[in-house]
């Protein structure tokens, strides 16, 4: 198990306090989606784009205050690539962001790495009922050690509030 991942644990430093009261419930989530990442194709040259994806997927909830966070997510995670040097992982990693609700499987450029982060965060959002061939005893046991701490809620929370907000627009992470 990579957890704590010193990656992971160094680009949540920069959002702890926007992301507040929501941080372990978020980091929680972020290491699943990580780990499901690994369990489904532990390839270590992609283990760091793994990360970084998991980190900046739902990010723009809490810096742009929106449960339509997919461009603000990308954003952020483009801002950080070129930062850091990493211009050329912009679009494999956005490309992550932008298509880890999708139901249909993802075909395209990065098809490895996109489609195993989009099964990695749906096994999490599922709650494990989605598994896509994993073993339900590791998934559990990850669960275990990174308890959902309200996740499910706070996301049922702010859903509710967007639909009254845009009732024809209520899943816009969907949608996009």
């Amino acid at each position: 198990m990579s957890y704590p991942h010193a990656l992971i644990e160094e680009v949540f430093q920069r959002f702890k306090p926007v992301i507040g009261v929501d941080y372990e419930r978020y980091r929680n989530h972020v290491y699943r989606v990580f780990l499901n990442c690994l369990l489904l194709g532990n390839d270590q040259n992609d283990e760091a784009k793994y990360a970084l994806a998991a980190v900046f997927h739902d990010i723009g909830i809490w810096t742009n205050h929106t449960i339509d966070y997919l461009d603000p997510s990308i954003a952020q995670a483009k801002m950080y690539l070129t930062e850091t040097g990493k211009p050329d992982w912009i679009d494999e990693i956005s490309a992550m962001i932008y298509w880890h609700h999708k139901i249909c499987p993802y075909r395209g450029n990065h098809q490895k790495t996109v489609e195993n982060f989009r099964k990695a965060d749906w096994i999490d959002v599922s709650l494990g009922v989605l598994r896509f061939g994993l073993d339900q005893q590791q998934l559990q046991a990850n669960r275990k050690a990174l308890p959902n701490r309200g996740f499910h809620w706070f996301l049922t929370k702010e859903i509710t509030k967007n639909f009254f907000g845009h009732p024809l627009n209520p899943l816009p992470m969907f949608t996009k």
